[in-house]
């Protein structure tokens, strides 16, 4: 029976479990809640999905192997992928095709800037809606 070990490189599953069946309690009452995404032109640009996917295509070098670990079909990643260096000011990815070794994709200083301009403002925005007064 072959095992697979853990690597250091251990990404987690990506999706979200329902409150009750993850062991997570559910806050009594109402509860604001939000999403966050950027837009531009009218057309969505990033939002968590979107970064989450930049981060694991900069960890893992490969759209396709950034797909997998999120559950998510390759088509998807690579339209999302196209989409975003389409809307952006320079490319956020810079990919290769096939070849004897495989593609790669790369993720670009534009694109980790935009990566960490998005989870910045997320992290304000959840920082108002979370503040008790």
């Amino acid at each position: 029976m072959n095992r697979k070990k853990k690597s250091d490189n251990f990404i987690p599953e990506f999706g979200v479990k329902h409150g009750a069946r993850s062991g997570h309690k559910p806050e009594s009452g109402i509860v604001l809640k939000s999403k966050v995404w950027l837009e531009k032109d009218g057309k969505l640009f990033m939002g968590w999905g979107r970064s989450t996917l930049l981060e694991r295509i900069d960890q893992l070098g490969s759209i396709s192997a950034a797909a997998r670990s999120m559950k998510l079909a390759y088509r998807n990643a690579w339209l999302w992928v196209e989409a975003m260096n389409r809307l952006a000011p320079s490319p956020l990815v810079i990919k290769t095709t096939g070849g004897p070794l495989g593609g790669y994709a790369r993720l670009t200083d534009e694109g980790r800037r935009i990566v960490k301009e998005y989870k910045e403002k997320r992290a304000s925005i959840r920082e108002i809606i979370n503040r008790k007064e």
